[in-house]
């Protein structure tokens, strides 16, 4: 069965699946109960499955991260939200020092089957501390994974595997497409978390992008059809670990790279990405892997969010870039 949903919808419904699969799993997070989240994702679903369940918390994130982690000694399965991404760091002591380090340090015998569930990026018009980008700072810590749904049928079944997993994750959701609707396979048989997944075939060049951008790259690569530029799409859709090999393979027969994200351009995840790609494809490049980012400041006012956010004319001059070298 197929059904059209936005992102945030299709979150919820995967969250509702792993609730009624499984009673060992928890939510916590603030304004998660009566309210659904400040974006309505767990709408309705302390109605229904109770305040035991579904829980409201105090304003503290390193308190619902720290309880979390006692919740899996007790065989729970929680799933913690972040209000915004900025407001994780007083959580991030808890996060990359105990849920992160736990497998490790009990020699594989102590489990962090933990999901925290980060909103992230710009283009919603919010104040400072409601658009960061902070997934690398994540994505470098040894002990974590994380993953980013661009679209609402990853978005359904990436929630339910991640919560079935019992490495803890770290789940980035790009909260400005939470409302772009998109067709949910409800009975598909879901891709592996950790693959990576060619969005559009192209022949001229290979843009390699998550998350919020995902998006738009596929409106620059309509955009780049009436220039005859073929170009193929590919979404990491995790960032740790990162799967590279369609990306290798992409690059061998295009000889182009451009990597496309959000977050800040100083050790982003692009810089791993065309580190990884000049590494393994330098005979096959026709130039430098180009990258398309954020800029190395604090998130801007509203204003001036559309120039700090990569857009489809920066996307294609990188291309330019490439294809002229």
């Amino acid at each position: 069965m197929t059904e059209k949903m936005p992102i945030a919808k299709a979150i919820n419904a995967g969250l509702r699946a792993a609730l009624e699969g499984d009673e060992h799993v928890l939510i916590m997070g603030e304004d998660v109960g009566p309210l659904g989240g400040v974006f309505r994702v767990t709408d309705g679903l302390q109605k229904d499955f109770g305040e035991s369940r579904v829980m409201d918390t105090p304003l503290a994130e390193s308190g619902i991260v720290g309880t979390a982690i006692g919740l899996t000694y007790r065989g729970y399965r929680p799933v913690v939200e972040i209000q915004f991404d900025g407001f994780v760091y007083p959580a991030y002591d808890q996060i990359v020092s105990q849920v992160a380090k736990m497998h490790f340090r009990s020699k594989g015998k102590i489990k962090m089957p933990i999901v925290i569930r980060i909103p992230y990026g710009g283009g919603i018009g919010a104040v400072e501390h409601h658009s960061d980008s902070p997934e690398a700072q994540f994505a470098m810590t040894a002990g974590l994974k994380v993953v980013s749904p661009s679209n609402a049928h990853d978005a359904y079944w990436m929630i339910q595997q991640a919560i079935a997993s019992d490495d803890p994750i770290v789940f980035m959701e790009p909260k400005r497409r939470y409302w772009e609707s998109s067709d949910v396979d409800l009975d598909a048989e879901p891709a592996p978390l950790w693959e990576s997944q060619v969005r559009r075939p192209g022949t001229h060049a290979t843009i390699i992008t998550y998350g919020p951008t995902v998006t738009t790259c596929m409106e620059a690569a309509e955009a780049a059809r009436q220039d005859n530029l073929d170009l193929e799409i590919i979404d990491l859709r995790t960032l740790s670990p990162l799967d590279l090999d369609p990306v290798y393979e992409s690059v061998r027969r295009t000889g182009h790279a451009v990597v496309v994200h959000e977050a800040s351009r100083n050790l982003g995840i692009g810089a791993e990405v065309a580190a990884r790609v000049t590494e393994e494809c330098f005979y096959s490049l026709e130039a430098p892997v180009q990258r398309v980012t954020g800029y190395d400041t604090p998130y801007p006012p509203s204003r001036a969010e559309d120039d700090f956010l990569p857009g489809i004319d920066r996307i294609l001059d990188a291309v330019d870039t490439a294809r002229a070298f």
